[in-house]
């Protein structure tokens, strides 16, 4: 299956806003979401082509996520860690080059990021996005 995501985060809220989002405007992905990453950890592997972990959640923590899949052999350049705060923190918790990106979820210019990696998912995927033309 291609264009499969994986979402994990431990806000529900947040879950069915994104994976209604992706439904909405990029169908051709396949969205999967978990709010309980210690569940999560079996359906963490390679076969994913995108995993999003929230930075801070009870439990294990997206740091903890992140290296437990790169461990599983997912590539770095398929995992975004998102969190709600100022990318001076993210930074300074995660370093350059551990993941493909680190993204704020809540700021509008980051929402846009993390559309462009959709897109280029779903194009991948073989999917379209956007309006016919």
């Amino acid at each position: 299956m291609r264009g499969t995501i994986l979402i994990i985060d431990d806000n529900a809220a947040f879950l069915t806003l994104i994976r209604e989002y992706v439904r909405q405007h990029h169908p051709a992905l396949t969205v999967l979401t978990c709010n309980d990453p210690i569940t999560c950890l079996p359906r963490i592997s390679t076969d994913l082509d995108l995993l999003l972990l929230d930075l801070e959640m009870p439990g294990l923590d997206g740091i903890k996520l992140l290296e437990y899949a790169k461990a599983k052999g997912l590539s770095k350049n398929r995992i975004i860690v998102l969190s709600g705060r100022d990318a001076d923190y993210l930074h300074q918790r995660i370093p350059l080059g551990s993941c493909l990106a680190v993204l704020n979820k809540e700021e509008a210019r980051q929402k846009e990021v993390l559309d462009m990696v959709f897109t280029s998912l779903e194009q991948d995927a073989g999917g379209t996005s956007g309006p016919a033309t």
